[in-house]
């Protein structure tokens, strides 16, 4: 009962930030669902994998819950989630394939890289040019598989580089938001079948995993997130988003923090 509540506040906490920013909540659930994971003892040389595993399932439910609620608000480029989203898709197939082959420290690391990398730039807000545009339906396809490799690689749903690079284009924050929250989607999906691929061969999996996605932590995770998520996407279209994302990146190098001073 414990362990689903902690799911349970979770879930509700990434889904909120999910339709707030548009980020898939990958980058609340993976340091935490390794701290949970962790705490009951899961086998180390997987711990990562099932939170990065867990994780992508999870943002599956949370994408859905997010887009519907940015759509209802015209929030949503539907062609630009076209043409990044089957880019996305190659690329969330070959994260996976990758994380599996890479021990649960280095993997820690590079995702903390990553991260505070991200965080950077949401504390930075740079300004783009004002001549720059999206580019074309082949630019958006190889800019779309390669945020989907990398997002699939440390299980983000995608819209920690999806937000930025639409913005950098000149394209309105909310409109960012919401467009960011429907590519989360395709990452999902096909992250989530990456990772239970790659899961083919290894031993001592704890109970209820399916590949490298833990079913009692995802039913947890998901079912709260869902919820909160159209919660979020309401307060992104009323609440001033720069001051949202400072302390949004303050929330993820704390989480990176406490994640490495567990994990190593």
């Amino acid at each position: 009962m414990i362990w689903l509540l902690a799911y349970l506040g979770l879930g509700a906490t990434a889904g909120l930030f999910a339709g707030l920013l548009g980020v898939g909540g990958g980058v609340i659930l993976v340091p935490v669902l390794a701290l949970l994971f962790a705490a009951q003892g899961f086998p180390a040389a997987h711990l990562m994998h099932l939170a990065l595993g867990t994780s992508m399932a999870t943002i599956i439910f949370t994408s859905l819950s997010s887009l519907r609620a940015h759509h209802a608000r015209d929030a949503v480029l539907w062609p630009v989630v076209k043409r990044l989203g089957a880019g996305m898709v190659i690329g969330a197939l070959l994260g996976p394939q990758l994380a599996a082959r890479l021990p649960t420290q280095p993997l820690a690391i590079l995702f903390t890289l990553f991260m505070t990398y991200v965080a950077a730039q949401l504390l930075l807000d740079r300004k783009p040019k004002p001549s720059r545009e999206l580019p074309g339906p082949l630019g958006l396809f190889g800019v779309g598989a390669g945020i989907g490799s990398l997002s699939a690689l440390v299980s983000i749903g995608g819209g920690s580089l999806v937000v930025p690079f639409l913005v950098a284009c000149n394209v309105r924050m909310h409109q960012a938001i919401g467009t960011s929250a429907a590519t989360g989607l395709p990452i999902a999906l096909a992250g989530s079948v990456g990772y239970i691929i790659a899961a083919h061969g290894a031993g001592g999996l704890p109970a209820g995993s399916f590949g490298f996605i833990h079913l009692p932590a995802l039913i947890g995770a998901a079912s709260a997130s869902v919820l909160a998520a159209p919660l979020g996407a309401r307060l992104a279209h009323r609440l001033p988003v720069a001051t949202l994302k400072k302390i949004f990146a303050a929330v993820i190098l704390l989480l990176l923090a406490k994640m490495l001073s567990s994990l190593l």
